[in-house]
């Protein structure tokens, strides 16, 4: 590769195409009929979804303006009546669904529950009448700061269908982050639970809870407690209150509450910031509408499908895709409370071949984990029964692409590579399975419905091959609506980024990408991972995709140093396979074959070899402590969101 080209990430020249057999299910079989969605929805977007909304989902009173737009702010299915939890429940209890598995889940102990729609609408409306009797009413917020438990999807769904907005605080989050956002939010209520599996170890939300309310969160009037693993914890009189036992004195009785389309449904707090939460707000009927479609489709479901995401409710993968997207669908969904460990390194394995799974939907911050544990392990397990792989959270290296098609998917499953954010809502950028042919490390095309464009500074499109700034051009259904309680911020970060011309406001994703000469978005990461090396713009996916293709390496981190020279340098933290031991020879090898992969300009000046990144408990690298690490700087921020602080530790050391 050329120095001239060095915005661009990887040349990935590998094409795959959905497989026949497949294809000839799907709902979208063709680029033809891609190509026709597509053009229907650019051509006319209020209608397009307009339509769509009609026929799928169920509404107690049609609205009347499908959108209204006045930039930067969305209001969709204006006047419109909806429930997220009737439609999610409800409706498919007059059909044949009533008897169907809603949610599959698996304790990381062993221990298992199986949900249907009849007993899981059941278990929502006895918690929404508990919830009722506690004090909470429509407009309010309740926080659940909850393990992956069945109870953590019940609560929201039940807060959804009295009218509360709720807030999911990520169950291993400190106690100070916890506070931080129930106070912003002025929650009312928190639904937590006595502890929680992760691990091997119980990790203690409770008192996490009775710390955060004692940090100062003067709002919040009652703790609903779930019983999980049984160790003693602290109730506080008329404060606390046990599930089980309100649960025991409630009706199951509860109609849905008609919400107004535009009415609160969640505020999900942005984690890794250093300043003040960034809560952002979701709405109802847009976001139905939208995690309904994009499930549907990219996930090509079957009514016969077993759906397993392996992300956690307190991200809003688990919201959109474990919760709302599936159980809107009438869909099986599996919720696993445990992860990869010691004691059973192949436990997702084990999941899939118990239940069947036939849709897996993982990291690649995890399939990388799964390529260093070693092949053996989702080898000695039945994997047969999928048919579906797909991945969520950051580019996928196409080397550990590669490995998930062939090791997980047996070279027989398509892999949808999704690209989305919080604030997205939903996914914007994916291949539709038996449509679109993927290229590893590639989320393709965008999502009908959706005008993606690739940008400079001032909003002019880059050429092909050019690395420019990921935006979005028209407003979507799931869009967030602003930053709770923060309009001004919420217009200065995502719409005033690349400043509006002739009326026309770009959505900033801050993230870098570029198209090839097929029309298909890279995402190079986040714009502050781009390093300016000698002058020439480098993204860190860049680097770290090379890296990651020579056998020795298990998962590379690539960040910036300043150099007086270059003005930057490349540095990079690598985790080895398990067969190969770090040495001098390696290191020279590694930074030759990324000479080889790019090109001079982006050789390493630095290889440090470590058992370990720092990551937040989503599995995203933190790079700004590796920068900080380069830099031989003190580390700074919020350490709130790290899954493992002792990380940290042993880089200091190393």
């Amino acid at each position: 590769m050329s120095e001239s080209n060095i915005e661009s990430i990887l040349q990935e020249k590998r094409v795959f195409n959905p497989p026949q057999k497949f294809a000839d299910h799907a709902a979208v079989r063709s680029m033809t009929e891609y190509q026709k969605l597509y053009n229907l929805a650019e051509q006319d977007p209020a209608g397009f979804w307009a339509k769509l909304a009609e026929k799928e989902l169920h509404w107690f009173k049609r609205w009347g303006k499908t959108l209204d737009w006045q930039p930067p702010f969305a209001k969709w299915f204006v006047n419109g009546k909806i429930n997220i939890s009737y439609n999610c429940l409800d409706r498919h209890l007059t059909t044949q669904r009533r008897d169907k598995p809603a949610l599959i889940w698996e304790g990381e102990p062993g221990d298992s529950r199986i949900l249907t729609y009849a007993q899981l609408h059941q278990e929502v409306c006895q918690m929404a009448n508990a919830i009722k009797q506690l004090g909470v009413k429509k407009g309010d917020r309740v926080g659940i700061y909850m393990p992956m438990i069945p109870e953590a999807a019940i609560a929201m769904l039940a807060c959804a269908r009295i009218g509360a907005a709720h807030s999911v605080v990520f169950g291993g989050f400190s106690a100070e982050a916890l506070k931080s956002r129930l106070q912003d939010a002025e929650a009312k209520l928190v639904i937590t639970a006595d502890g929680g599996w992760r691990k091997d170890k119980i990790v203690p939300l409770k008192d996490a809870v009775d710390q955060a309310i004692a940090l100062d969160v003067p709002t919040v009037q009652n703790v609903l407690v779930v019983q999980r693993t049984q160790q003693e914890i602290a109730m506080q009189p008329g404060r606390d209150h046990w599930w089980h036992e309100l649960k025991a004195e409630v009706s199951s009785n509860c109609p849905a509450e008609q919400m107004d389309s535009e009415d609160l449904l969640f505020i999900l707090y942005t984690s890794g910031t250093t300043g003040k939460p960034k809560g952002v707000v979701h709405t109802t009927g847009g976001y139905n509408l939208y995690t309904h479609m994009t499930f549907k489709w990219t996930f090509d479901i079957k009514e016969d499908d077993v759906y397993w995401c392996t992300a956690d409710v307190g991200w809003i993968t688990g919201h959109s895709y474990i919760v709302y997207g599936p159980l809107s669908n009438g869909a099986t969904t599996v919720m696993y409370e445990g992860a990869p460990r010691p004691s059973n390194p192949g436990c997702f394995w084990d999941v899939v071949e118990k239940y069947q799974v036939t849709i897996f939907y993982t990291a690649p911050t995890a399939i990388r984990a799964f390529i260093k544990m070693g092949d053996e392990h989702p080898n000695r397990r039945e994997l047969s029964s999928l048919r579906l792989l797909g991945t969520v959270g950051e580019p996928i290296n196409p080397e550990a692409w590669i490995w998930y098609h062939r090791v997980i998917g047996g070279e027989r499953c398509p892999i949808v590579d999704t690209w989305w954010q919080t604030e997205t809502g939903g996914f914007m950028l994916t291949p539709l399975p038996g449509a679109t042919p993927t290229k590893p490390g590639s989320a393709t095309l965008p999502f009908p419905g959706i005008v993606a464009d690739v940008v400079d500074l001032g909003g002019n499109p880059v050429g092909e091959n050019q690395g420019g700034y990921l935006v979005i051009k028209h407003p979507w259904p799931s869009m967030m609506r602003t930053v709770y309680k923060d309009d001004d911020r919420f217009r200065r970060t995502y719409w005033e980024h690349i400043p509006p011309k002739d009326g026309k406001y770009l959505y900033f994703a801050g993230d870098g990408a570029r198209k090839d000469e097929d029309g298909y978005f890279w995402v190079m990461g986040r714009v502050d991972d781009v390093m300016n090396i000698s002058g020439h713009r480098l993204g860190t996916m860049e680097v770290e995709s090379a890296l990651v293709s020579h056998p020795a390496v298990a998962e590379a981190a690539v960040v910036s140093r300043p150099d007086e020279v270059k003005g930057e340098d490349v540095y990079a933290f690598v985790i080895l396979n398990g067969t190969h031991a770090s040495s001098d020879e390696l290191k020279q090898e590694l930074k030759q074959h990324v000479v080889k992969e790019i090109g001079a300009i982006a050789r390493p000046g630095e290889i440090r070899f470590t058992d370990a990144l720092p990551k937040t408990r989503s599995g995203k690298i933190i790079r700004r402590f590796l920068r900080n690490l380069a830099a031989g700087e003190e580390l700074v921020g919020d350490v709130s969101t790290m899954e493992d602080l002792s990380v940290l530790d042993q880089l200091r050391q190393g």
